[in-house]
C-alpha cells in the first residue's frame, strides 16, 4: 500500500499543534505558544520546499501576523512567494505543486505568488499588502530576494500616506461593527476594542521608527513604563482568549459567540456569582479591557499624528487654563490637572461648548487619562466640583458628547461610582443588545435628540414637550440613573431611585427636583408596561395610572424618558406601534389629569368625527348606524374616529354575512397593516387567525377582540413583519384579505402553524418563563400575562390552550422585544371560577412555551 505524499510532514504536523496545544492548556504562556507554533510551521514550509526543489533564485516569506512571529491555533498561514522574475512553465508547475503539497500536509495558507516589481507596485495600491510587506520574515531561499525587497519597499515607503490609509482602514473595520465594542458576540480581533486596535498602534509607531514594541513606545514618551506593562498585559489576555477560543472552536473563529462564552470562562477559571453567570463575567472582563484598549488607541494615534504631521500653527488660547491647537483642546500647562483638580471637569465643559473640536491633544489626553485616579471621595464631596458637573448637564449643547468623552477616558465611572460598577455589564435579558454603560449613554443621547429642531420631524410629540419642559437635565439625570443598579439583586428600579435621590441632593438640587429624578428611575418601567400589556381603551386602567402618575410635569417627564429608554435597548426594538401606544396612553392620562375625559362626550366626540369622516366618501347619513346599532359603549371607547370610519365603510352593507369579511390596509400607524376581521362567532376564531399570521411569518403586535350584540366577532389586528422581508405592504392586502377569510372557513379544518426553534442567544442565556393569571382590575374578566424567550407559533400555540378551555379573548397586546415575548391577554368566559381552574390553565399554557 502507498503511502501518501507528505504523510509524515501531514503527522508532524499534527502531532505537534495537539502537543502545543496540550502544553498551552497544562500552561498558559502565550507568547510561546504563538512562536513555537509559528516556528513549527516554519520547518514544515522549509522541508516542502526542499523536498520539491524549488528554485533557489524563488524566496519564501511570512507575511501577517505569521510575520511577526505570532501564529495562533486557527489562522491562516501568510506567505509571499517572491520570485525574480515572471516564472517559467515548468516552475509554475512547480508552484501549484507547492501550493498543493502546503494544503495536503494541512496547513491554511493564503499566498501570494508575485516578482519583486509587483510587490512594490501592490503595496503602492493597496494598503493591506504594504502593511504584510512591513512585517514580512524570511524563511528560506534566496536571502538577496528579500533584502532587496526590503530595500525597494523602504525607499518607497511614505509614513504619512501610510498612516493616512490605515486610519481610513480603521475607520472602514469599526463601522462595520457599528464602532461598538459591546456586541453580545464581539469579534475579539476585529472589533473596535479588539487586537487590531493595538496591532494599528504596532503599525503607527513601526512608521515612525518607533521599534520595540511597548516598551519602545514607553521610551518614545507616549506611555509610561506602567501604562506600558497594562496594555501589554491586556494584549496577552485577548491573545491567550483568542488561543482558548481557536483551540475550544477547532477552527478559527473570533468571534466570542454564545456557544462558547460558558466554556471559556471555565477554562479561565472564572465561575458563577449569586448575580452574574460564568460567562458574564467572562464578557464584563472582555467588555472592559476592550474599552481600555479604544482608550489607548485614541490617546497614541493622536501621538503618533503630531510626530507625523508636526502643528506648527501658534496655539488659540480660550480661557486661563486651556488654548485650542490645531482643532484640538489642549492644557495650557502640563501640569494643569494637578494643580486645578477642578480642571478635569471644565475641560469637558468646553469640549461641549466647542462642537467643531476634533478632541483633546495627545499630551492633554494622556494627562486625563492619568489625572482621572484624582478623583476620589474627596473631589466627589467638593460643592465646586457639584456646580461644575451641573453646569455641563445644562449646557445646550454637547452634552452627550462630552459625557461619551468623559466615559471613553475613565473620568464618568470615577465621579460616579455606581455608573463605574455596571461598565461592561451585558443584559441577557432577550432585547437590550449593549452593555448597561452603553444602553445608558444611547438613552442620554436619546433624550438630547428631542432637543435638536432639525431632528423633531423623528418624534414630534416628544420634541414639543422638551421644548416646554423647564429643566431638562432633571431628564438626563433620570436616563443617568435609570439602569445604574442593574446587576446588584433586587428591584434595579427602586435601587437606582435611592442612588439617584442621593446624587441629586448632594448636586444641590431641591427636594422637588431630586424627587422627581428619583421617581422617575423608580417609574421608567411602568408607562411602557402600562401601554403594552393593559387595555388602554378601558377608563378604569387610565384612572389608575394617572393615580400613580399625579400630575402633568411627572407624565411629561415619564413619557419622555421612556420611548428614550425604549429606542436605546436595541435598534429593532422601537417600531410605530409601540410609539402609537405610548402617545394615546400620554394623551389619555394627560385628559384624566385635566378632568376633561368624560366618556358620554368623548364618545360623542369621535363619533362625529366618524361621520365627518363616512360623508367624504360619499355614504349615505345613516350608514354607520348599519353597524353600530349593534355595538356597546365598550366598541366606541376602544377605537379611535378613523377606525370606525374605516369599519363602517367596510361593513354597512356586510353586517349580518353568513360569510367571514376580512378587510387590509396600510396601517395609519405608519408601518405594517390593520387587518379586520368580521363574522359570526365561534370558539376557534383567535386561534384561526394566529395560526394564519404564524404561517406567513407575520407578528401580531395588537389584536382588538369585539363581540357584537347579534353574535358577531369585530376584531382588529396590527400586524408586522418584523424579520424585515421587505415585503411590499400594499401588494400584500389583497392577499391577506383572501387567503385568510379561506382559513375562516369553518369547514376547513383549522391548519397548524410551524413551531419555531429557540435561538443561540436563547439556548446559552435562557429567559425564565412566567405565566401570571389574575383578576383584572376593573372586575371585567381576567388578565393572562406571559413573558418568555420568543419563537415562531408561538401565539397559536397559547390561542389553542384558551380555545380548550373555552376562554374568550377580548384583548390581546403582543410586545415583542428583541428576542423576547411580553403578551397579556384580557380574556373572559371559560372554566375559571375555581382556583383549580385556573392553576390548570396556567399550568398548559406553561407547558406549550417549554
Amino acid at each position: 500500500m502507498s503511502v501518501p505524499p507528505f504523510a509524515d510532514l501531514r503527522e508532524r504536523l499534527k502531532s505537534g499543534r495537539a502537543a502545543l496545544a496540550a502544553a498551552y492548556l497544562e500552561k498558559p504562556v502565550v507568547s510561546h505558544y504563538l512562536a513555537r507554533h509559528a516556528a513549527l510551521v516554519d520547518g514544515v514550509l522549509a522541508e516542502i520546499g526542499i523536498r520539491l526543489v524549488l528554485p533557489a533564485s524563488f524566496c519564501l516569506a511570512a507575511v501577517g501576523g505569521y510575520g511577526r512571529g505570532e501564529l495562533f491555533p486557527g489562522s491562516d498561514v501568510d506567505v509571499l512567494l517572491l520570485l525574480p522574475h515572471e516564472p517559467a512553465s515548468g516552475q509554475r508547475a512547480t508552484l501549484e505543486s507547492w501550493v498543493q503539497a502546503c494544503w495536503d500536509v494541512g496547513l491554511e495558507i493564503g499566498h501570494s505568488v508575485r516578482t519583486l516589481e509587483a510587490c512594490i507596485g501592490e503595496a503602492d495600491a493597496d494598503i493591506t499588502v504594504e502593511t504584510n510587506l512591513l512585517e514580512a520574515r524570511f524563511l528560506w531561499g534566496s536571502r538577496p530576494l528579500f533584502e532587496e525587497l526590503e530595500r525597494r519597499f523602504q525607499a518607497r515607503f511614505s509614513p504619512q500616506r501610510f498612516f493616512d490609509g490605515k486610519l481610513a482602514e480603521q475607520q472602514a473595520r469599526h463601522a462595520r461593527f457599528d464602532d461598538s465594542a459591546y456586541k453580545l458576540e464581539p469579534n475579539l480581533k476585529d472589533s473596535p476594542g479588539g487586537l487590531r486596535d493595538l496591532h494599528m498602534i504596532h503599525w503607527l509607531a513601526q512608521a515612525c521608527g518607533i521599534a520595540g514594541g511597548w516598551n519602545g513606545i514607553a521610551r518614545a514618551g507616549l506611555l509610561t513604563e506602567a501604562e506600558a506593562r497594562r496594555i501589554a498585559r491586556e494584549e496577552r489576555a485577548l491573545s491567550a482568549l483568542r488561543i482558548h477560543l481557536h483551540l475550544l472552536a477547532k477552527r478559527r473563529d473570533d468571534r466570542l459567540a454564545f456557544d462558547y462564552q460558558t466554556g471559556l470562562a471555565d477554562r479561565l477559571g472564572l465561575a458563577a456569582t449569586a448575580h452574574k453567570r460564568a460567562g458574564e463575567r467572562l464578557m464584563q472582563g472582555y467588555y472592559r479591557a476592550a474599552k481600555l484598549i479604544q482608550r489607548t488607541n485614541d490617546i497614541l494615534i493622536q501621538s503618533l499624528r503630531v510626530r507625523l504631521f508636526p502643528v506648527t500653527a501658534p496655539p488659540s488660547p480660550i480661557d486661563a487654563d486651556f488654548q485650542l491647537r490645531a482643532n484640538l483642546l489642549e492644557a495650557r500647562a502640563a501640569d494643569l490637572f494637578e494643580r486645578k483638580p477642578d480642571a478635569l471637569l471644565r475641560a469637558f465643559i468646553l469640549y461641549a461648548q466647542h462642537p467643531a473640536l476634533a478632541g483633546f491633544e495627545p499630551a492633554t489626553l494622556r494627562a486625563l487619562w492619568r489625572g482621572s485616579i484624582r478623583i476620589d471621595a474627596a473631589f466627589r464631596a467638593n460643592p465646586a466640583h457639584h456646580a461644575l458637573f451641573m453646569a455641563l448637564l445644562r449646557q445646550p449643547l454637547g452634552i452627550t458628547r462630552a459625557l461619551r468623552a468623559m466615559h471613553r477616558y475613565g473620568l464618568l465611572g470615577r465621579y460616579i461610582p455606581a455608573f463605574g460598577r455596571i461598565v461592561g455589564q451585558m443584559q441577557h435579558d432577550l432585547f437590550h443588545v449593549y452593555t448597561v454603560d452603553e444602553h445608558i449613554l444611547t438613552v442620554l443621547r436619546n433624550v438630547r435628540r428631542f432637543t435638536v429642531p432639525a431632528l423633531a420631524h423623528e418624534l414630534p410629540l416628544a420634541s414639543r414637550l422638551i421644548a416646554d419642559f423647564d429643566k431638562p437635565e432633571l431628564l438626563y439625570l433620570a436616563a443617568l440613573f435609570h439602569d445604574i443598579a442593574k446587576g446588584r439583586g433586587g428591584d434595579h428600579s427602586e435601587l437606582g431611585a435611592a442612588v439617584a435621590r442621593r446624587f441629586c441632593r448632594r448636586h444641590g438640587l431641591d427636594k422637588a427636583d431630586s424627587e422627581l429624578v428619583a421617581w422617575l428611575v423608580e417609574m421608567h418601567l411602568a408607562m411602557s408596561r402600562t401601554s403594552q400589556k393593559e387595555d388602554t381603551s378601558d377608563p378604569g386602567v387610565i384612572a389608575a395610572f394617572a393615580a400613580r402618575i399625579g400630575n402633568l410635569r411627572r407624565l411629561t417627564a415619564l413619557y419622555l424618558l421612556t420611548v428614550a429608554d425604549i429606542r436605546g435597548t436595541s435598534p429593532t426594538v422601537w417600531n410605530a406601534w409601540k410609539g402609537k401606544l405610548l402617545e394615546d396612553l400620554y394623551h389619555a392620562t394627560r385628559a384624566r389629569l385635566l378632568g376633561s375625559d368624560e366618556a358620554v362626550a368623548v364618545i360623542a366626540a369621535k363619533q362625529a368625527e366618524a361621520r365627518v369622516n363616512l360623508a367624504l366618501y360619499g355614504l349615505p347619513t345613516g350608514a354607520a348606524d348599519a353597524l353600530w346599532q349593534h355595538l356597546d359603549a365598550r366598541y366606541f371607547a376602544r377605537f379611535d374616529a378613523r377606525d370606525m370610519a374605516w369599519q363602517a365603510r367596510m361593513l354597512w352593507r356586510r353586517t349580518d354575512s353568513a360569510d367571514a369579511v376580512v378587510r387590509a390596509r396600510l396601517s395609519p400607524v405608519g408601518e405594517g397593516i390593520q387587518v379586520l376581521v368580521y363574522t359570526p362567532d365561534r370558539p376557534d376564531l383567535f386561534a384561526r387567525i394566529c395560526g394564519f399570521f404564524a404561517r406567513i411569518q407575520y407578528t401580531i403586535l395588537e389584536a382588538k377582540i369585539h363581540t357584537t350584540r347579534h353574535g358577531y366577532a369585530l376584531d382588529s389586528f396590527q400586524v408586522m413583519d418584523l424579520a424585515n422581508r421587505g415585503i411590499h405592504y400594499r401588494d400584500f392586502l389583497n392577499f391577506v384579505e383572501h387567503e385568510l377569510a379561506r382559513d375562516l372557513n369553518p369547514a376547513q379544518p383549522m391548519q397548524p402553524a410551524p413551531r419555531g426553534r429557540l435561538s443561540r442567544h436563547q439556548r446559552h442565556h435562557p429567559y425564565p418563563t412566567t405565566v401570571q393569571l389574575e383578576a383584572d382590575a376593573q372586575g371585567h374578566g381576567h388578565m393572562l400575562s406571559i413573558t418568555c424567550a420568543d419563537r415562531a407559533g408561538l401565539l397559536f400555540a397559547v390561542a389553542e390552550v384558551l380555545m380548550r378551555h373555552g376562554v374568550n379573548v377580548y384583548a390581546a397586546k403582543i410586545d415583542t422585544l428583541g428576542e423576547r415575548v411580553e403578551d397579556t391577554f384580557l380574556i373572559r368566559g371559560g372554566a375559571l371560577h375555581t382556583p383549580a381552574d385556573r392553576l390548570a390553565l396556567e399550568t398548559d399554557v406553561r407547558e406549550v412555551l417549554k
